[in-house]
């Protein structure tokens, strides 16, 4: 049986929200890696990293976590909200903006996707 092709764009657009919304993750929460600060080789953005989220390994189920919240838990129990930017690369990783710098001692560490 063929598919229904929309008429309009704004159709089109619409049925593309609603098949990503479909795609989307579980609400459960999950574990991701903070790999390393987003910059060039000279300028670093400390409120912005790269992050690896565990059986994420593309681009496409990498971009079902964009616009979700990050939380950093640090060693004295204070918490650090991000929230997932973009997909960085091909491969699963994602870019997250922090509310404030992270501090060195977060790279390699894990953090919370609510």
């Amino acid at each position: 049986m063929e598919e229904k092709k929309p008429a309009t764009k704004r159709a089109a657009s619409k049925a593309k929200k609603e098949q990503t919304k479909a795609e989307k993750p579980a609400a459960d929460s999950r574990i991701a890696i903070i790999l390393s600060y987003r910059g060039s080789r000279k300028t670093r953005r400390g409120n912005q990293l790269l992050i690896e989220v565990e059986a994420v390994d593309s681009k496409t189920k990498a971009s079902a976590y964009i616009g979700r919240r990050v939380v950093w838990k640090t060693p004295s129990g204070k918490l650090i909200y991000g929230k997932i930017t973009h997909a960085h690369g091909n491969k699963g990783v994602l870019r997250a903006r922090f509310s404030r710098g992270l501090p060195g001692e977060a790279l390699g560490k894990k953090a919370a996707i609510a």
